[in-house]
């Protein structure tokens, strides 16, 4: 509201898309992590959403992180307090001048899944804990990465091989099951590949003590996946005195926890429509998705923006009214319209939703919202066309876990040296 009142005294971009960011809700899910998982340790994977606070509290929370980038290892040591042993190297495919900076920050901890990755370890960061990172059945994941990265286990022998020749220590072995699994049972696959690892690492003459258990973790199916792992490994590593287990959780953390408000800047219908608008919406004759949207709207953030999750990560986002009219409320009997939403940029593929349902008495200058956009957006936006991109709002939410979000990061700040 106060958006609109500055765009009508003409502030310029007044009306200008934000986030916001329930660091509760980050604080929740660590919650539900520990409960399902206490066995396995959580290293946030930075590339899902690098947001600064997020960071933070994770890192108050005792979390570890896994980076696959020197700009991502220098963000999470520039917090401040985080031990360089809480990081992870996350990437098998480095550039040279990365190794030497992990190195030269104390990062120690690297994957790797062939062999020209172990000479350059070799001379840059020979006193590196190396974790062979094999190839995991991504078949049922939405961002498979099986066709980039992960060793073969056929390969593994002559690779741990390699590594004893070069005199590196090799430590633990991980996986990944792709992005977005929606498959839980995957899980157990790749925890008896690991086994089989772990054991030819004896063959090798190395002893791991690590076993990384890669993302890939789902809201809605978390349970499952948490069930799936628990018994994999229990039958696979029944012994495990010695083994530390760790996790590469990103969206899991922080798809929840951001929602992004976006105002409509522009709107094209034929008078028809807006006719039609003033008339109750009769019931549609076939699948939405099969008809054409009557009206289309443009609003201040599009898919070079925050919604680059639609083309990236192959996500469906689900607008909803946040403000019609100049009020909140937007009464349930209002005329829904088939429309369409799209971004703000001069180029034609800027399609946030194809079609959707919203109420045909939207005009220019209302809100609309949508949920579930902590994951993979702010973090590969661009400014394409000379758009900013949006702004986020924290809060620390309310009730018990607002109040101990609160208090985690006082006693973090306390920690660090830093003034509450």
């Amino acid at each position: 509201m106060n958006a609109s009142r500055l765009a009508a005294a003409n502030t310029p971009d007044a009306e200008r898309a934000f986030f916001v960011a329930d660091l509760s809700q980050v604080y929740r899910q660590h919650e539900r992590w520990r409960k399902w998982l206490p066995e396995i340790e959580p290293h946030y994977a930075v590339k899902c959403n690098p947001d600064p606070y997020v960071l933070r509290l994770l890192a108050a929370l005792g979390a570890g992180f896994d980076c696959a980038s020197n700009g991502e290892i220098s963000h999470v040591l520039s917090i401040g307090g985080i031990d360089p042993s809480r990081i992870v190297f996350a990437n098998p495919c480095k550039a040279a001048s990365f190794i030497r900076s992990a190195a030269r920050a104390g990062v120690d901890k690297m994957t790797f899944d062939n062999a020209d990755e172990l000479h350059k370890i070799a001379r840059i960061h020979p006193g590196a804990k190396l974790i062979v990172r094999i190839l995991a059945d991504d078949s049922k994941s939405i961002c498979r990465f099986g066709i980039k990265f992960g060793a073969p286990l056929e390969v593994v022998p002559s690779l741990l091989a390699k590594a004893k020749e070069l005199g590196l220590n090799v430590v633990g072995v991980s996986f990944h099951v792709g992005s977005g699994c929606y498959d839980p049972t995957i899980y157990a696959d790749a925890i008896r590949r690991a086994r089989d690892v772990f054991a030819m690492a004896e063959e090798a003459g190395y002893h791991f003590t690590l076993l990384d258990v890669g993302g890939g973790f789902e809201d809605a199916l978390f349970e499952r996946a948490a069930v799936v792992l628990t018994e994999a490994i229990d039958e696979y590593f029944p012994c495990r005195d010695d083994i530390s287990i760790i996790a590469e959780p990103g969206r899991f953390y922080v798809s929840r926890a951001f929602s992004l408000a976006a105002n409509i800047i522009a709107r094209r219908a034929a008078a028809s429509a807006d006719v039609q608008a003033q008339a109750p919406t009769p019931p549609p004759s076939q699948e939405a998705e099969e008809q054409q949207p009557s009206v289309m709207y443009y609003i201040n953030d599009g898919v070079y923006g925050a919604f680059n999750c639609v083309m990236f990560d192959h996500q469906t986002v689900h607008p909803y009214v946040l403000s019609m009219g100049g009020s909140f409320h937007c009464p349930a009997s209002e005329a829904l319209a088939l429309s369409s939403v799209w971004g703000p940029t001069c180029d034609s593929i800027d399609c946030v939703c194809k079609v959707v349902e919203l109420p045909a008495a939207l005009r220019v200058g209302d809100w609309l919202g949508f949920d579930n956009m902590g994951a993979y957006t702010i973090c590969a936006a661009s400014q394409f066309n000379g758009f900013e991109l949006s702004d986020v709002i924290y809060t620390s939410g309310t009730g018990a876990a607002g109040e101990e979000v609160r208090a985690v990061l006082r006693r973090f700040a306390h920690e660090i040296g830093e003034s509450v």
